[in-house]
């Protein structure tokens, strides 16, 4: 298997019909710009449309959960990066950790942790991963060590200095 990329990235800008009378980018309207762009980048970095593994295959992957921080306000029309990799894996779910950034990558926005499992929409329960997504996994796994996700919103937080 060729060397993949373990950290994933992608440009949006942020819409109008998401955003609150603040001109701010409506809290529930983050997971949305964060989960379609893993979508977007499963399949221009690994060949990955999990749509038509659904169809396909009768498998894809579900949303177990879902932790967040809001870190600073994305803005109407602020064009924005989001990265993405995965932090864990198991034989049947995923984490992955999705950042987004302002345009320069010097602010950062907001951090998800998504718990994905694997699972059979014909026979409608969680299912093992293959071989090959078992291989997959392993090769573009990028942890970030054993931090809670309160610890690792405040290791990404830049520090201030005191005088």
């Amino acid at each position: 298997m060729k060397t993949l990329e373990k950290i994933l990235e992608s440009k949006a800008k942020i819409r109008f019909q998401d955003c609150d009378p603040f001109n701010h980018l409506n809290n529930a309207a983050y997971i949305n710009y964060l989960i379609n762009a893993r979508e977007d980048q499963l399949i221009e970095y690994y060949g990955i449309d999990i749509y038509k593994l659904g169809k396909t295959e009768g498998k894809s992957w579900v949303v177990g959960s879902n932790q967040i921080a809001y870190l600073r306000p994305a803005f109407l029309m602020e064009d924005v990066i989001i990265d993405s990799q995965l932090i864990k894996f198991s034989n049947s779910t995923l984490k992955v950790e999705i950042r987004m950034w302002n345009k320069d990558k010097t602010e950062l926005k907001a951090v998800m942790w998504s718990t994905f499992v694997h699972y059979n929409l014909i026979k409608l329960r969680s299912e093992i991963h293959s071989d090959y997504f078992m291989e997959l996994f392993e090769s573009v796994n990028y942890p970030i060590g054993t931090f809670t996700f309160e610890e690792r919103i405040a290791s990404l937080k830049p520090q201030k200095v005191t005088a």
